[in-house]
């Protein structure tokens, strides 16, 4: 049974980076103080059956259909049970490091997004592990689902890959764009950062108006009661820049408005967000 309050989706494959998406889902919804939405979605494969009626005679075609079809419901019998495992599982786990949140636990078979845009009215934000199953021995790789849900969702997405350390800093990479200003609005406007150490870094952007677009966004965090600093970098290299930043004065996370211009302009499309999603250990949040 689904609540009606809003909550943080988890959204939980089994792979090594089950676990942080677990810790920085309840991280987030306490600073929120709201529940967790544990999602595992079980992409059934179809039937195995065929019609062998070419191959062979009809006797023996309708013992191997039964036979597929036994073999159907063992398979889906096992998907079952390991997806309850699996949401138990990590429940416990939950409950065990945090046991001030709620938690409810969500199984669909199908796809990932239709799952998740079931949800869509009481997601308040979703976790997802940079590196999917199918991409546990890659760490460049950033798993083949976040594009697809990064690129639908209207709440932020919280990628993370590395054990859980609790955040006290943060990094928003601000290019001055339309995105960005709506992405510090957003942030202005919630407690998810609120008493942590933040930093809001501009790349290149030379003209007058990005420099008086960067001084507002730091007005409007701090007149919100935020604890922020501004800084104008003129690398060369965006990514290079954000994340040499990050390293030097150990930021703990980092936001990215999504879809912004600049030198941010092109989610996924040959990307910035990309890179800095597959070269930093540390969780990033993308903001639209």
């Amino acid at each position: 049974m689904m609540t009606t309050q809003q909550h943080v989706l988890a959204c939980i494959d089994g792979s090594a980076v089950t676990e942080s998406v677990c810790d920085y889902a309840a991280w987030y919804a306490r600073r929120l103080n709201i529940s967790i939405g544990l999602l595992h979605v079980s992409d059934v494969a179809a039937s195995i059956r065929r019609d062998l009626s070419g191959a062979i005679g009809i006797n023996s075609r309708q013992f191997l259909l039964d036979e597929l079809s036994q073999l159907d419901e063992q398979r889906a019998k096992v998907v079952n049970s390991y997806s309850n495992a699996l949401v138990q599982d990590a429940k416990s786990h939950i409950k065990n490091q945090f046991d001030d949140v709620d938690v409810y636990v969500y199984q669909r078979r199908g796809k990932l997004l239709p799952a998740i845009e079931h949800f869509k009215a009481h997601n308040r934000a979703i976790v997802m592990g940079r590196r999917g199953e199918d991409h546990k021995h890659s760490r460049i790789n950033i798993g083949s689902q976040i594009e697809t849900v990064a690129r639908a969702s209207n709440v932020p997405v919280l990628i993370c890959s590395e054990k859980f350390k609790e955040p006290h800093s943060y990094m928003i990479a601000f290019d001055a764009s339309k995105t960005a200003i709506k992405a510090i609005t957003m942030l202005s406007e919630s407690s998810l950062l609120k008493g942590m150490q933040g930093h809001i870094v501009m790349i290149g952007n030379d003209n007058e108006s990005a420099k008086k677009s960067l001084a507002n966004a730091c007005t409007q965090m701090t007149s919100a009661g935020f604890l922020v600093e501004t800084h104008h970098l003129q690398q060369l290299d965006a990514v290079n820049g954000l994340l040499a930043f990050q390293m030097e004065h150990a930021i703990d996370i980092i936001v990215v408005g999504a879809y912004g211009s600049s030198k941010l302009q092109h989610l996924f499309l040959g990307s910035t967000t990309t890179e800095i999603i597959a070269s930093t250990l540390s969780p990033v949040i993308l903001v639209r």
